[in-house]
């Protein structure tokens, strides 16, 4: 997953850069240190969103353990 997400992170930046200079009718490999700049940046975005989203489901699956837990305690110790 590593790979796949600096790859799009790396596509995302090149893009945004092209399509700034296509905006802007400029051509579109002007200021080659600006894409890789994009690329770099894109890159480390989706490798920190990846990142993110590992660390979301893990808490996630955590505060569901701890609902089901309590959810047992309230309504089990009810019955004895």
């Amino acid at each position: 997953m590593a790979w796949s997400a600096t790859m799009i992170g790396a596509l995302l930046g090149l893009g945004t850069q092209m399509y700034s200079n296509a905006l802007r009718k400029l051509p579109l490999m002007r200021h080659p240190w600006e894409h890789v700049l994009g690329m770099g940046l894109g890159a480390v975005f989706f490798n920190q969103l990846v990142k993110w989203d590992a660390k979301l489901q893990e808490d996630l699956d955590k505060m569901l353990e701890k609902a089901k837990a309590a959810n047992e305690r309230r309504y089990m110790d009810e019955d004895e």
